[in-house]
C-alpha cells in the first residue's frame, strides 16, 4: 500500500512538473506572439503610411488587434489566477502598455485618427518590452488590495496614456506646422495628415478627460500612503515628482480650458509633461530608491513570481 501511494505521489510530482514547464512554455509563446504581431503591425502601419497602401493599414489593424486580444487574454488569466494583493511591477507595465493600445484603437475607430500608431505602437512595444526586466513581486496587505487600489492604478494608467496620445499628437502637430510656416515640400505622408485643428482636438480632450483621472489617482495613492505608510507624504522621490506633474497638469488644464490656449503651445506642454511622467516612472521607480519600486518597504513581503497554475 504504502510503495503504491508513494509511486502515485512520485507521478504526480513529474506530471506537476512537465505541466509546469510546458506552461511557462506556452506562456512564453504567447509573449511572443503579442510582440510579434505589435511589431508586425507597426511595421505594415509605416510602410502603408509612406507607400499610400490603405491596404497595408487596413492589414496592420488586423495584426495589432489580434495582439490586443492575446493580450488582453493573458492580463485576465493572471489577474484570476493570482491573488489580487500580489503586485507583480512586470504585470503592471505589461497593463500600461495595453492601455496605450486600446486607447488608440477606440480613436482610430471613433475619430479615426489613424496616425497615432507613428507614436503609440512604438511607445507601447517598448514598455511592453521593458516589462520583462522587473519580474519582482511584493505581499501587499489585503486591506490595501483589491478595488481601491485597482482605481489608483487604474485612473494613473488612463491619464498616462491620454497624454501619451497628446504627446503623439503634440509632435506630429509641431512638426508640420513648422513645416507648413517654412513652405517646405510636404511628403506623400506629410499630405495624408489631418488638419492641425484634428491634432490640437487630440490634445483638447486628452487633457479635458486626463487631468481629472490623474487627480483621482493622486487623491488615492495619498489615501494609500496613509493606510500603508502612516503619513500621506513621506518624502518620497516619486511622490515629490508626481505632485510636480500634477501642478503642471493642473496649469496646462486651466489655461486650455479658461484662457483658451491652441496650437503649438498646448502641444509642447503635452511633449513636456508625457516625457517628465514617463521618464519619473523608469528612473525613479526601477533605479531610484523608492517606495513605488515595492523595495525595502516595512511589513511587505518581497518575492518573485511563479506562473499561476490551474486548481
Amino acid at each position: 500500500m504504502k510503495r503504491r501511494t508513494s509511486c502515485a505521489r512520485t507521478c504526480r510530482s513529474r506530471c506537476t512538473r512537465r505541466w509546469r514547464t510546458c506552461s511557462m512554455t506556452l506562456f512564453d509563446l504567447v509573449y511572443f506572439a503579442i510582440l510579434l504581431l505589435y511589431v508586425l503591425g507597426t511595421i505594415f502601419f509605416l510602410a502603408g503610411a509612406f507607400s499610400r497602401q490603405v491596404a497595408l493599414k487596413r492589414l496592420a489593424g488586423y495584426l495589432a488587434a489580434g495582439g490586443l486580444l492575446l493580450h488582453t487574454l493573458i492580463l485576465i488569466h493572471f489577474l484570476a489566477a493570482t491573488e489580487i494583493s500580489t503586485l507583480t511591477v512586470s504585470y503592471y507595465i505589461k497593463l500600461f502598455s495595453w492601455c496605450l493600445v486600446a486607447l488608440f484603437f477606440i480613436l482610430w475607430w471613433r475619430l479615426k485618427l489613424e496616425f497615432l500608431a507613428l507614436i503609440a505602437s512604438p511607445i507601447a512595444i517598448l514598455l511592453f518590452i521593458f516589462s520583462f526586466t522587473h519580474q519582482t513581486a511584493a505581499k501587499m496587505p489585503p486591506d490595501l488590495a483589491g478595488p481601491f487600489f485597482g482605481l489608483h492604478i487604474g485612473s494613473l494608467f488612463g491619464s498616462m496614456a491620454l497624454l501619451a496620445m497628446a504627446f503623439a499628437a503634440g509632435l506630429i502637430f509641431i512638426r508640420l506646422e513648422k513645416k507648413i510656416k517654412a513652405k517646405a515640400k510636404l511628403s506623400d505622408m506629410d499630405r495624408d495628415m489631418p488638419a492641425l485643428s484634428t491634432f490640437d482636438r487630440v490634445n483638447y480632450w486628452a487633457v479635458l478627460i486626463g487631468f481629472p483621472l490623474y487627480t483621482v489617482g493622486m487623491l488615492t495613492g495619498f489615501v494609500f500612503a496613509k493606510f500603508a505608510w502612516g503619513s500621506v507624504l513621506t518624502g518620497d522621490p516619486k511622490e515629490i515628482v508626481s505632485i510636480i506633474v500634477w501642478l503642471l497638469f493642473a496649469l496646462l488644464f486651466h489655461n486650455r480650458l479658461a484662457r483658451g490656449w491652441w496650437g503649438r503651445r498646448p502641444a509642447v506642454w503635452a511633449i513636456g509633461l508625457f516625457s517628465l511622467a514617463i521618464g519619473s516612472m523608469i528612473i525613479i521607480n526601477f533605479f531610484m530608491p523608492t517606495h513605488h519600486s515595492f523595495q525595502n518597504r516595512p511589513g511587505i513581503e518581497q518575492s518573485v513570481p511563479t506562473p499561476p497554475t490551474n486548481k
